[in-house]
């Protein structure tokens, strides 16, 4: 009851903290504006969207840490990629596949963790640029705290970008970027 307990404040801390991001992360643009411009243009209704399927994203792997590498909200994360030829994520100076990606995201959420304790960003970092009205750029410094079974409670900072891009109707992310901050 207490790990469920706590998943729920968790989720429901993001889902406040959904409304708070869409009006208050930044549109990337130009210093020269040019209203013809791609980069000047916004998207206040996908930026919304893109922020709502990372809310999601953030539920599905709090609410499946520790439930299992086939878990159902394994299954969920998963399926907030578009996976193919074209994916690709780079991670602490690696670059992995489709498969290779999937298999990273159910081993560490769905095996490797007990629990989320904290799933969240640095304030101000959050970044959301959205080009043509279906590629969006999500940016971010983590500020995640994980209970990991081999290592303990962990920090993990890293700047993330997720490239997503609007695919029969939903968000789905075609790209990952982690890199650990240095400090």
């Amino acid at each position: 009851m207490k790990k469920q307990f706590g998943k729920t404040i968790i989720f429901g801390l993001l889902v406040s903290l959904s409304f708070l991001c869409v009006s208050t992360a930044n549109v990337v643009a130009s210093e020269k504006p040019d209203n013809n411009s791609v980069i000047d243009q916004t998207y206040p209704q996908a930026q919304e969207e893109v922020i709502e399927t990372f809310v999601a994203i953030a539920g599905s792997i709090v609410a499946g840490a520790g439930q299992g590498y086939d878990g159902e909200f394994m299954d969920q994360l998963i399926s907030f990629h578009a996976y193919g030829d074209k994916f690709v994520e780079f991670n602490d100076g690696m670059a992995f596949d489709s498969a290779g990606n999937e298999h990273n995201e159910r081993q560490l959420f769905g095996e490797d963790l007990n629990e989320v304790l904290y799933f969240g960003f640095k304030e101000g970092t959050l970044n959301v640029a959205v080009y043509y009205g279906n590629v969006a750029n999500l940016t971010f410094v983590s500020d995640f705290v994980l209970d990991h079974k081999d290592y303990g409670v962990i920090t993990i900072e890293n700047q993330i970008s997720l490239l997503f891009v609007k695919t029969q109707g939903e968000w789905k992310i075609v790209h990952e970027h982690h890199s650990p901050v240095k400090e």
